[in-house]
């Protein structure tokens, strides 16, 4: 998977070419499908990361206890 940097940067690209208005509609409408795709998947790992930051922001009691996010197998880094 490439990293969020270039999917953003790819979905800015995307937006520039349809605002063009310069494209035949159908590459139009296969940017603009690309462009759901990735906007979707960029949402969910921003979902994802907010989650894992709320987690760590709220500490747990015991300073020297670490968060336990296994807990939350959504936010584990192990399926990407």
């Amino acid at each position: 998977m490439k990293k969020f940097e270039d999917r953003l940067q790819r979905l800015e690209e995307l937006n520039e070419k349809i605002n063009e208005g310069n494209i035949p509609l159908e590459e139009a409408v296969a940017l603009f499908e690309e462009g759901i795709v990735l906007a979707k998947g960029l949402e969910k790992e921003l979902a994802k990361v907010e989650r894992k930051i709320e987690i760590l922001v709220n500490e747990p009691e015991n300073e020297k206890e670490n968060p336990n996010l296994e807990l939350f197998p959504e936010l584990s880094d192990k399926d990407e």
